[in-house]
């Protein structure tokens, strides 16, 4: 017998906590049951695979998109995607696919087509509601008349819709999500309909990355089974994309409604996946952070017994080894003027900020949480920012031993069109598919497109395009985020590394050699040892046939520590390149004007280096300014069909993209460090 879906149901009370319309949920939470992992003796082993012909030792880059919705998600359909995991991969493998609006026959006469296509790609649907979803929208499932089923199309009306003033997906889901428990006339007594259309969904999902993995020595393409856990209480975003290493995989995806907290999550992918003794390994991806209301990065756990708190923590820096920089609702780097940080403001932190506008402050969370940010509402907190998130680790680090925030950065585009890695500017179709005029609208702060991006991409350095390898790269953090372009940033520190580096052929030989890659820390500082030193270099992205990359403008390497004073220090020191290169673009043509680099190179060593004190660096390349995707898309338009966006100042008519390389950590000797408090 199957077993029961929840043992304790979700009232529709908790489905409105993650929609915002309610902020508390007194409930026990429903806990789902899954088949216990097999026996030792009986565990699946991963499938062969031929060995990838283009390998290399001293690996090499890698572009994918971890972060995609298809049609399956709940989210994603209403706002009218039809299309598949197979769409999505096979978007990413360069062939063409149909994109919204659709007519009542299921037909569109828009197709998207990547740029270039990516070398790898994870599919990752929202957990939360897979099974509701697909029976309500399957004609002949058993409860595809129902009126809960009904509601969920938009055929009808709940009670709730007009006593809470629901709207759009929240006012869908009080159909099909029930009132005291899930919906029994969709699911059935025991939800056992629901449990056995999860399992099918999540089965045909991993079926579609199987038939688009290339297993044969081209390696021409990969895939990952994954899945996204959408936990979102008073619209507050702490989201995270779940990736499996290969295809043995938890019987179903583990969601909020069932796993309630980010503790719950990390315990049951290292109970019955990492530590169940069969091939079973995964990491969880954290993003959006810039909409958490700091509650993504907030150290919860301070009340706890010492080692509960370290456990706890290295419980997180084991799952989470990264996390988003970038993504269609804005870059989560950095923010200026936060309490707390101290060092100056960064002009390049100004970058696609989805809750910025002059003249519209936002409160600071100092040193609390708040909730709302995915409304447009409550305060900002710095560690709603990476990069104050990897002080904060520094802190708990010195506090407990233990550095929970010890990750790397990707990018992904959260498209909810099923196209992986479409980040061309002049192409963007939005988050979800619109027209170019309802995209240039400003009206609304939160609703339009005009606010958002079309992502980025995550970078890996790998020896081949297999699984392993990439899962690998993922695991040691040798990852790195772009806006988008395909920029190829390589960051090694050590403590010696000659100063001729970039002038020699074996500079990345020389630092795996003497040092650590990005996602790494120092070896133990030698005696007599100086400064660490650090290289970087970083080639632009090639483009595409005659439509060449951006040019590089410059590299910098950012800084960062805890001081005596207990704030949070930065500091931005260029390395190589010209910031004052007088490079612009032409703004009624969009033509790029001035001088620029395909490859920068710099040798640094750390002018302000502590012994005695935690530190931690990261690199960034900044392209030339090129047009943002609303000027180019706003230049296609006739003057007198212009929307008010592109002529609105608060608009930006120019970016920088950018790549970030993940972090490299020092950690002082033992004698010279403060001492872990007991």
């Amino acid at each position: 017998m199957p077993r029961p879906l929840v043992a304790t149901f979700t009232p529709v009370a908790c489905i409105l906590v993650a929609f915002g319309v309610i902020t508390s949920c007194n409930r026990e939470p429903g806990k789902m049951e899954w088949q216990p992992p097999p026996a030792p003796a009986t565990a699946p082993a991963p499938l062969g695979r031929e060995p990838c012909a283009d390998r290399d030792p001293l690996r090499q880059p890698f572009f994918g998109d971890l972060h995609v919705h298809t049609g399956y998600s709940v989210d994603a359909w209403v706002q009218g995607t039809l299309a598949t995991p197979d769409d999505a991969y096979r978007f990413a493998a360069g062939e063409p696919i149909a994109v919204p609006p659709f007519d009542d026959t299921g037909h569109s006469r828009h197709e998207a087509r990547i740029d270039r296509p990516l070398d790898f790609a994870a599919v990752t649907d929202h957990a939360e509601w897979l099974a509701e979803k697909a029976l309500c929208t399957t004609p002949d499932s058993p409860v595809y008349g129902t009126r809960s089923c009904r509601i969920f199309r938009g055929e009808a009306s709940s009670l709730f819709t007009p006593l809470l003033g629901l709207e759009g997906l929240a006012a869908r889901m009080a159909g099909p999500a029930g009132f005291l428990d899930r919906s029994r006339e969709v699911c059935g007594a025991g939800a056992h309909r629901c449990r056995d259309a999860l399992l099918t969904v999540w089965g045909d999902t991993r079926a579609a990355a199987e038939r688009w993995y290339d297993r044969s020595s081209a390696c021409r393409f990969t895939t990952f089974h994954a899945w996204e856990y959408s936990r979102a209480p008073a619209s507050t975003k702490i989201h995270r994309n779940v990736i499996l290493r290969n295809e043995i995989a938890p019987e179903l995806p583990f969601s909020w409604i069932d796993t309630p907290t980010a503790p719950e999550l990390w315990r049951k992918l290292r109970e019955l996946c990492i530590d169940n003794a069969s091939a079973c390994d995964a990491i969880s991806i954290p993003h959006n952070s810039n909409l958490s209301n700091g509650q993504m990065f907030a150290v919860g756990y301070r009340e706890l017994p010492l080692a509960e708190q370290r456990a706890q923590a290295s419980l997180r820096a084991g799952i989470e080894p990264l996390v988003e920089m970038m993504q269609v609702k804005g870059e989560s780097e950095c923010r200026n003027g936060m309490v707390g940080v101290a060092g100056g403001p960064d002009e390049l932190c100004d970058f696609e900020k989805l809750r910025d506008l002059p003249g519209q402050p936002l409160e600071d969370c100092g040193e609390g949480t708040g909730s709302g940010a995915l409304d447009g509402r409550g305060c900002v907190s710095r560690l709603d920012y990476v990069r104050y998130a990897l002080l904060e680790g520094l802190r708990e680090s010195e506090r407990i031993g233990v550095n929970p925030y010890a990750f790397g950065f990707v990018g992904s585009t959260d498209t909810h069109l099923a196209t992986p890695g479409a980040v061309a500017e002049g192409a963007f179709l939005g988050k979800f598919a619109s027209t170019p005029e309802s995209r240039l609208r400003v009206e609304d702060r939160q609703g339009p497109e005009i606010w958002r991006n079309p992502g980025g991409l995550a970078g890996l350095w790998a020896e081949d395009n297999s699984r392993d390898s990439l899962f690998d790269a993922m695991r040691r953090r040798e990852a790195f985020a772009t806006s988008g372009p395909r920029i190829a940033p390589r960051f090694f520190g050590a403590w010696g590394l000659p100063a001729d580096l970039c002038e020699r052929g074996d500079l990345v030989s020389i630092g795996y050699e003497r040092g650590v890659p990005m996602g790494g820390q120092l070896p133990a500082r030698p005696e007599g040892a100086g400064a660490p030193a650090f290289s970087v270099s970083v080639l632009r992205d090639p483009g595409l046939g005659r439509r060449p990359g951006g040019l590089l403008q410059r590299v910098q390497v950012v800084k960062g520590w805890v001081g005596d004073d207990g704030l949070f220090h930065q500091h931005i020191y260029e390395v190589a390149g010209d910031p004052d290169n007088g490079a612009n673009v032409d703004l009624g043509t969009c033509e790029p004007r001035g001088p620029g680099a395909r490859h920068l190179c710099g040798v640094w060593r750390d002018p302000d280096f502590d012994p005695a004190r935690r530190a931690v660096y990261y690199a960034r390349a900044i392209e030339n300014p090129s047009c943002r995707w609303s000027t180019l898309q706003c230049l296609g338009l006739p003057a007198q069909q212009r929307p008010k966006g592109c002529s609105d100042p608060r608009v930006p008519r120019t970016i920088q993209e950018r790549a970030w390389t993940s972090p490299i950590w020092f950690e002082p000797e033992p004698s010279r460090r403060a001492g872990v408090e007991e």
